[in-house]
């Protein structure tokens, strides 16, 4: 598992999140748009047309979004490079394989950042089989992502990370140095 799958490059994408994710008028965002409804700010290239002034022009939201690589996966791998622009009939389709995709993408990212946890032998097997569940050999298709959304491995993920609680807390306590770290021998240290 690479970690550039998690990063967004929003020149491979339709736009996606611009399009899919719904937004409220705040101080985060500068008016109200609906999931579903392209924002007022995107051109037809699917880029940004404020991007350098997001923040100053009440975008704030925006500026801090990342989709960690769910858009372009979703627009190269899963629909070949489509877009929804072009093929009206796949908005609907993208929208909801990107919200999916999103949440994998969510669980990967959660998961490698277990790896850096104190985890035990059987820990870091489920773990290891999760992040394998999340990246299958054939890659995503609408298909799989409507079978993963409704089969057990979020369930599983879920479960997974509520059990690591034990393995936080003593990466914490190594850290404030209330707790030697297990590879020294001497006991001292963290």
């Amino acid at each position: 598992m690479t970690p550039t799958l998690l990063e967004s490059d929003c020149a491979r994408c339709a736009g996606l999140c611009c399009m899919a994710l719904a937004f409220d008028a705040s101080d985060k965002f500068g008016y109200d748009k609906p999931a579903g409804e392209p924002c007022r700010h995107l051109d037809a290239e699917f880029r940004c047309t404020i991007h350098d002034k997001r923040g100053d022009l009440g975008f704030a939201g925006c500026a801090g979004y990342d989709c960690l690589g769910a858009g372009q996966r979703v627009t190269q791998m899963v629909f070949g490079g489509a877009s929804w622009r072009n093929r009206p009939d796949l908005k609907p389709k993208m929208q909801h394989a990107f919200r999916v995709m999103r949440e994998v993408h969510k669980m990967i990212d959660l998961l490698i950042l277990a790896g850096k946890l104190p985890l035990d032998a059987q820990q870091s097997a489920d773990r290891e089989e999760l992040l394998s569940s999340l990246s299958p050999a054939e890659d995503w298709t609408e298909d799989s992502l409507l079978a993963f959304e409704r089969g057990p491995i979020p369930k599983q993920v879920s479960h997974y990370l509520s059990r690591l609680d034990t393995a936080a807390a003593e990466m914490l306590k190594r850290r404030d140095g209330k707790l030697p770290n297990r590879s020294t021998k001497t006991g001292t240290g963290g």
